[in-house]
């Protein structure tokens, strides 16, 4: 699916991901979510659009008349947003796959699964969370394609809302990000996997810039002369997050006493 945009009115494109919100621990989660929050309030005056690119939630699952309990500062600064004109665009990662139609249907957000080309004027941005992607990693890639599955998801299902989110969140809290140190290395280009996705894709068709989450350093590569990788990091550790103005990419922090 392409999404064109013919301008930007000068305004700005936002990108951010891997919020991980639900760990370590309620208290470290909430204090994230409501930094969030204030990002979310810092970029409405100049925002075209925000792009949310995936493990937003360390875990989610929509049972037919449950969803996880918490997130509700997020949740209602996401409606008040839409309810501004502003689109915001769901990408579910590996840790929040198992969102269906809450989101659409509450707070009129898309939610996409793989990854969607933006075009805006002359520019083409490709766009997603990054799991699965490239060379490599064979064992998740399958568990993806089962965890995807309508079988997985309707056996979970059968699980009592107090069982299976119980089991989640503490599989949840032994997960990497929880134990991530800030020293998390550069790997070269050769690898970093989503770069290698990038410059194999590159060879077939031309992006002016990729912008994936999932990996959790925060990264800005060049593919080549043209094109540039843009991982954005997560919010555990380091905040980041891109915006885009029409003809560049910008990682950026976010610092709530400049807000």
């Amino acid at each position: 699916m392409t999404t064109e945009i013919s301008s930007l009115n000068n305004k700005k494109i936002y990108f951010a991901s891997d919020f991980h919100l639900g760990v370590p621990d309620h208290a470290t989660s909430a204090e994230r979510e409501k930094l969030i929050v204030a990002w979310l309030e810092s970029v409405r005056g100049d925002a075209h659009s925000i792009y949310l690119l995936g493990d937003i939630f360390d875990f989610w699952f929509e049972y037919k008349y449950t969803v996880p309990k918490g997130y509700i500062r997020l949740l209602g600064k996401l409606a008040e947003l839409r309810d501004a004109g502003i689109p915001i665009i769901f990408f579910t990662g590996n840790h929040d796959m198992w969102m269906f139609d809450y989101f659409t249907t509450e707070l009129d957000i898309p939610i996409y699964r793989d990854p969607q080309l933006l075009q805006v004027g002359g520019q083409k941005l490709l766009i997603g969370h990054g799991d699965g992607l490239g060379p490599g990693d064979h064992t998740y890639k399958i568990l993806k394609k089962f965890f995807n599955s309508r079988i997985c998801q309707w056996l979970f299902a059968r699980l009592h809302p107090n069982l299976g989110i119980f089991i989640a969140n503490t599989w949840s809290r032994k997960s990497r990000i929880t134990n991530i140190k800030r020293e998390e290395n550069f790997q070269g280009e050769e690898g970093e996997f989503l770069w290698c996705y990038c410059r194999d894709l590159e060879k077939i068709q031309h992006h002016d810039f990729y912008i994936f989450g999932h990996r959790p350093l925060p990264l800005d590569l060049k593919v080549n002369d043209k094109s540039r990788y843009i991982n954005l990091g997560e919010w555990v550790h380091f905040k980041t997050y891109a915006v885009y103005d029409g003809t560049n990419v910008e990682l950026k922090t976010f610092n709530p006493a400049k807000a």
